[in-house]
């Protein structure tokens, strides 16, 4: 069996060095931890967990609460926390609490339901002794009075906590915004219409913030009448193609693809064809964005890259013994323009 002295002495390193890169300290260089990492994963090295536990009082696992696996933001997020964890030495354990499956939409106002299936999830992950917990959300909203975890760090993605002692990880929904319309712009629209989401949710105000900020900067003025709710679904998106459609704009700016995929179809069945009557865009950039005719110009969430974010997060927070108030409460992880033909190119010029 390969032991960590084997390790050590095959790199060229102290056995000090291989254990302070197992447990995600950052006093050692970058090539060092790449060569050990790299000889961990050759030799087949397994930390015995159980025995390290009881020296160093760690277990090296980290919990991770997922209020719905099947959200399609989750998945993503979730293996940019396993890989930064996996790479450092980490177990991961999760804990589902199937929140849409259960209750739909349903849950969001009903807090007995929501701390019936987290609180016996926290204990769970609690008994086992995990290191630091780490929870994913279905989608971004400020999240109140989280149960307490004394002395253990905790990470929250992809939503916001009102505790200054849980650091939140969320995408830059209003930079994003910002730069979807910015093209728009730049592609001759001047009247864009809005389909967001609900008026109440986080991602709508962030992104509708970063849309008036765009016309702001470009001698736009901000007309309250161009914006419509769609309730993030294509069925709702849908019903309001009349409306859009009569608004005159030469462009839409849809907060979530599946909304875009509703105007698709609505535009479709008018005899109208998107890129060409009238421009779309979404945001999310899911599969479906690729698939459609013509492709959706839409914004991608980086949400891996935002699992990953978070990940080195709750490990940091661990090495450095961090348990108490974080100086920076929110990270915010930049989306990248996906540039597709559902945006046509208007002349600036006035026609004769």
């Amino acid at each position: 069996m390969v032991t960590l002295k084997d390790i050590a002495r095959e790199c060229n390193v102290s056995a000090t060095t291989v254990s302070n890169i197992l447990n995600g300290k950052s006093n050692v260089g970058e090539q060092t931890r790449q060569k050990v990492l790299e000889t961990i994963r050759l030799r087949g090295y397994q930390p015995n967990y159980i025995a390290q536990g009881l020296r160093t009082r760690r277990t090296k696992i980290i919990g991770v609460i997922a209020e719905d696996i099947n959200q399609f933001s989750t998945p993503a997020i979730l293996e940019g926390v396993m890989e930064v964890c996996e790479e450092m030495g980490y177990q991961t354990v999760i804990e589902n609490l199937r929140l849409y499956a259960r209750w739909g939409d349903a849950w969001y106002q009903d807090d007995t339901g929501y701390r019936s299936v987290l609180e016996p999830a926290l204990q769970s992950l609690q008994s086992i002794k995990v290191d630091g917990l780490l929870y994913i959300a279905g989608h971004a909203r400020m999240i109140r009075n989280f149960p307490k975890t004394e002395d253990i760090p905790m990470v929250m993605a992809y939503a916001y906590a009102d505790s200054p002692r849980i650091p939140s990880v969320v995408i830059d929904d209003e930079s994003a915004a910002c730069q979807l319309t910015i093209h728009l712009l730049e592609m001759g629209h001047r009247k864009i219409a809005v389909l967001a989401g609900r008026a109440d949710n986080i991602h709508t105000q962030k992104r509708l913030k970063g849309y008036q900020k765009a016309l702001f900067e470009s001698g736009i003025l901000y007309d309250p009448d161009l914006v419509f709710y769609g309730n993030w679904t294509k069925h709702e998106a849908h019903a309001q193609g009349d409306v859009i459609r009569g608004t005159g704009a030469t462009a839409v700016f849809c907060m979530s693809d599946a909304m875009a995929g509703g105007l698709y179809q609505y535009f479709w069945e008018q005899g109208l064809r998107v890129g060409e009557d009238l421009s779309v865009v979404g945001f999310d950039n899911q599969d479906l964005s690729d698939f459609v005719t013509p492709g959706l110009t839409t914004m991608d969430l980086n949400l891996k890259q935002l699992g990953n974010e978070a990940g080195r997060l709750i490990l940091r927070r661990l090495a450095e013994g961090s348990f108490g108030e974080d100086n920076r409460s929110e990270r915010y992880v930049a989306c990248t323009l996906c540039r597709r033909g559902s945006v046509k190119r208007l002349s600036l010029e006035p026609t004769e």
